[in-house]
């Protein structure tokens, strides 16, 4: 999934974070994707099952803490990587005893927008 740090959908929900983040899979996952790496590759570095892999993925995408990158192969086809996206995460407690969650992103520039918005429309076709 998609986003851009500009988006709504940057705010996961509180129970989608804290259970990305209680998943030992999901912090190693989280560990090593500072760089995009494919799926491929995370199977090999963090020594998970890919039907796993797959489910913790989906697990860190709920909870907007990764960033899928795709790039169109010149032989054709397209390669995704995944990518760490945030810089900090934030759980903290207001004066109603409520429990909120606070993602912040680093700044993309335009390019990056750019192939977000693109990624996006693939998926969507």
């Amino acid at each position: 999934m998609v986003r851009d740090s500009a988006s709504s959908e940057d705010s996961p929900s509180l129970q989608a974070v804290l259970d990305a983040l209680d998943d030992a899979d999901c912090r190693a996952i989280l560990r090593e994707t500072a760089e995009p790496m494919t799926a491929t590759e995370l199977i090999d570095t963090c020594d998970i099952p890919k039907s796993t892999l797959y489910r913790k993925l989906e697990l860190l995408s709920d909870a907007s803490l990764v960033h899928e990158q795709d790039t169109i192969n010149p032989g054709g086809g397209r390669t995704t990587k995944y990518e760490r996206d945030f810089d900090d995460v934030t759980i903290s407690m207001d004066e109603d005893d409520d429990f909120s969650v606070t993602v912040e992103r680093p700044p993309r520039n335009a390019d990056e927008r750019l192939a977000d918005i693109w990624s996006k429309m693939g998926d969507e076709l």
